[in-house]
């Protein structure tokens, strides 16, 4: 096999990507050093990215008060075989989401993969937004 060629993503593709994604990790940081959970996820109409976890959660103290957190949020599929497909990484401010209506909504449209409570909703903006394709290089 021979190498990869790698091309870049621009941001509308990434989030299309994103969103058509049933899963990724979520980077923040515990203790002073970076923490990463896989969870299930949502992008709204917004373009905001939007995870349920637990209120006991590490990723939930994280994001919790009333300042909000930067965070990554990296989703991807790849071929381990063929060595091809794509990876996005976001970076943005997560918040805990308070409105009720929003919840309900959320809650509505977000079933947790987990068999545990997941009572609390957490938005992800996107501020920085990378993503790149692995293709496979054509011989000439």
């Amino acid at each position: 096999m021979g190498g990869r060629e790698v091309v870049d993503l621009d941001r509308a593709e990434a989030m299309r990507l994103v969103a058509e994604a049933p899963f990724g990790r979520v980077v923040f940081t515990r203790n002073a050093l970076p923490a990463i959970r896989p969870v299930n996820h949502l992008v709204d109409e917004h373009g905001v990215i939007i995870v349920r976890t637990r209120l006991t959660a590490r990723l939930t103290g994280a994001v919790a008060g009333n300042s909000p957190v930067v965070v990554a949020y990296e989703v991807d599929d790849i071929d381990p075989v063929r060595r091809i497909g794509w990876s996005v990484t976001v970076t943005g401010l997560a918040r805990t989401v308070t409105d009720p209506v929003r919840v309900a909504h959320y809650e509505r449209l977000l079933r947790p993969w987990v068999g545990r409570v997941m009572d609390t909703v957490v938005a992800i903006e996107p501020e920085i937004v990378a993503g790149v394709r692995l293709l496979a290089r054509h011989r000439r």
